[in-house]
């Protein structure tokens, strides 16, 4: 299959130092140095969907910028791209707009659960997942992926069902993450049924983020919406009041838009959309301005084409950079991902703890990466690196790795 005509456009550098990018001009902070190649913040260094430009262009040439209301035509864009993306029928009075991913984490859990409630995480995961919970007083209960090989030898990560069950026997929610970070597995259809039924048998709420739902790559396996999944049969009057999983989804990881802070939760079970509205109202939060309604209903309407070809230049960074790391950095393994822009990097076999892996990283290769340990259990050893930039840049980041490590007799 030939190259997608859209993706040469992602091989164009742009450079994002002084305009208030986290990743760039965040370095100092993050990493006590700005001489680091910055892979860290998951967003990506390239131009957004022209249609998402031109849009926002159109905006702001209006002159005013007062309180927003978002218009039927933003919600029939996002249900649009769902049914045609996921064969996902959601109907409009189910999505409740949120300021952003990571706040909608922790308005499902104020609003659906109560202080001293058991929460499940499975690590190594996005870490605002463990303060989620923990930081308003639920207890935190861990349920670690399993890292074992796959069916071609390779390693893949596997959740742990027989733990989840006496997990959830101690839960009220479970706080998924499908597609996961950082380690980037699609879970199948048979995972996502087991789960189901863990939950069912146990009453358990599950909010599934799935924000990296449109970042699976051409030859993965297809994202499942589990809220899809678990409906089918179900009448829609049913899942009203007895639907028990909550998703999370936003244009902003895909279309590169997370700096304007949108999203949606689909909750298709009444009293929990209730619950959350009213914890939303009590917050005062703004969840939509000019800028974000624009952008959000220009990338599911007009990003298609677009996200086609970034999932294809990905795919052949990807697999050129994890090709690299077999041949030149033995020492280090590159766990494939499914989906996500993000590579998770075994570097258990460097024999460091995480403050010196985290040393050697910044001061020897100079690439500012995040480390696993903040991705909780299981993450310790591994580090995350973000590889939506030119592939050229992914590529001289490794050859940087390679020298450090010869440099350090670590290859």
């Amino acid at each position: 299959m030939g190259a997608h005509p859209l993706t040469s456009r992602f091989d164009q550098p742009i450079d994002r130092e002084g305009s208030g990018a986290l990743k760039f001009d965040g370095r100092a902070q993050t990493f006590g140095t700005t001489e680091v190649t910055p892979m860290w913040v998951a967003d990506m260094d390239f131009a957004v969907p022209e249609a998402v430009s031109q849009a926002l262009q159109a905006r702001v040439a209006h002159p005013v910028f007062g309180y927003a209301l978002a218009p039927e035509s933003l919600y029939q864009a996002l249900m649009d791209w769902l049914h045609t993306q996921h064969d996902w029928h959601v109907p409009r009075e189910w999505i409740v707009l949120t300021p952003g991913v990571v706040p909608s984490l922790n308005l499902v859990v104020a609003a659906l659960t109560q202080p001293g409630d058991g929460v499940i995480v499975q690590p190594p995961v996005y870490f605002p997942f463990f303060s989620a919970a923990t930081g308003q007083q639920r207890r935190l209960l861990e349920n670690p992926l399993r890292l074992v090989n796959d069916a071609t030898g390779q390693p893949q990560y596997q959740m742990d069902m027989d733990h989840l069950t006496v997990c959830a026997q101690q839960a009220r929610l479970l706080l998924l993450c499908s597609p996961h970070n950082p380690v980037g597995r699609v879970w199948q259809t048979a995972e996502l049924e087991a789960l189901l039924g863990i939950a069912e048998a146990h009453d358990l709420i599950i909010l599934s983020d799935e924000i990296h739902a449109d970042l699976v790559y051409p030859d993965a396996p297809p994202h499942q919406p589990l809220s899809r999944l678990s409906a089918q049969g179900v009448a829609d009057s049913e899942l009203a009041s007895s639907h028990r999983i909550i998703t999370a989804v936003s244009p902003s990881k895909t279309f590169n838009i997370p700096g304007l802070g949108l999203s949606a939760l689909i909750v298709p079970n009444a009293q929990h959309r209730q619950a959350i509205q009213r914890h939303l109202t009590t917050l005062g939060v703004s969840v939509t301005n000019p800028l974000n309604m624009a952008a959000f209903e220009a990338a599911y309407r007009g990003g298609h084409a677009w996200q086609r070809a970034l999932l294809d230049y990905l795919q052949d960074t990807r697999d050129a950079a994890i090709a690299y790391i077999q041949s030149e950095l033995p020492s280090i393994k590159a766990v494939a991902p499914q989906a996500t822009y993000l590579l998770w990097l075994d570097c258990r076999a460097l024999q460091l703890d995480d403050d010196a892996l985290k040393h050697f990283f910044i001061q020897e290769a100079q690439l500012g990466l995040s480390p696993g340990a903040m991705f909780g259990h299981g993450g310790e050893g591994f580090m995350r690196m973000n590889i939506a930039t030119p592939k050229a840049n992914v590529m001289a980041a490794l050859a940087q790795l390679k020298t450090a490590l010869s440099r350090k007799d670590l290859a």
